[in-house]
C-alpha cells in the first residue's frame, strides 16, 4: 500500500443513495483473485448504455480521484473487489454521507479513503460536477474550491495506517521484535 498524505482530485459526482457492492463490480468479474484489470468492470451495468450519459462514461470525468455519492454507499455483499475496482479504476477517496461497515472496513484496508461528511456538503459536490478538493488525511479535512475546509472523522489508527502506507498486517509485522521481546517476558 502506497503512503496517503493530500493529494488533490477531480470529484465524480453519483447522486445516488444504497449503492450496492454488486453495482459497483457485478458477479462476472469476481473470478479474478488479483486486484489489477477490475477497473473495467466498475459499475459495468451502469456504463456504456446508450443514452444515459452516466456520470463515469462522460469526457469531462475521466481521470477522476474523488467518487462523490448519498448515503449508505457499498451497501449489499462484502465483497473486497467492490475496493479493489475503484481502486484500479483511480479513485484515491469515496466521500458520502455514510458507508456500509464492511465496506468501509475493505476500503481502509486497500488504501481507499472513505470519507464521511454531512448532507450538505455531499449535495453541493454534487451539485458542483467537475470541481477539485483537496483531501488532507493528516488533519482529517477536505478543502473545497472556495478554500472553505470541511473536517471528517477517521479513527486515529486508520490515519496512521493510512499515512505510513500500511495495512493491520504490515503494522504488525513491522513490530516485530517488540512482539518478540514481550513474548520472551511473559
Amino acid at each position: 500500500m502506497q503512503p496517503f498524505r493530500n493529494f488533490t482530485g477531480l470529484v465524480a459526482p453519483m447522486d445516488r443513495s444504497n449503492v450496492d457492492t454488486d453495482q459497483v463490480i457485478p458477479k462476472q468479474f469476481l473470478k479474478a483473485v488479483v486486484r489489477s484489470g477490475l477497473g473495467k468492470g466498475l459499475f459495468f451495468d451502469w456504463r456504456d448504455q446508450p443514452d444515459k450519459g452516466y456520470v463515469l462514461d462522460q469526457p469531462r470525468f475521466k481521470g477522476a480521484t474523488i467518487l462523490v455519492a448519498r448515503a449508505n454507499f457499498g451497501c449489499g455483499s462484502s465483497r473486497e473487489h467492490a475496493v479493489w475496482a475503484l481502486a484500479d479504476f483511480g479513485f484515491k477517496a469515496a466521500i458520502a454521507t455514510s458507508f456500509a461497515d464492511i465496506f468501509r472496513n475493505n476500503a481502509l484496508k486497500n488504501g481507499l479513503l472513505p470519507v464521511v461528511v454531512e448532507e450538505g456538503t455531499a449535495a453541493w459536490l454534487i451539485a458542483h460536477p467537475g470541481v477539485t478538493l483537496t483531501i488532507d488525511v493528516a488533519r482529517c479535512t477536505l478543502t473545497l474550491p472556495d478554500t472553505t475546509t470541511v473536517g471528517f472523522p477517521l479513527e486515529a489508527f486508520a490515519r496512521h495506517c493510512l499515512l505510513e502506507g500500511v495495512d493491520e498486517l504490515g503494522f504488525l509485522v513491522a513490530r516485530g521484535r517488540e512482539i518478540d521481546a514481550y513474548e520472551a517476558r511473559a
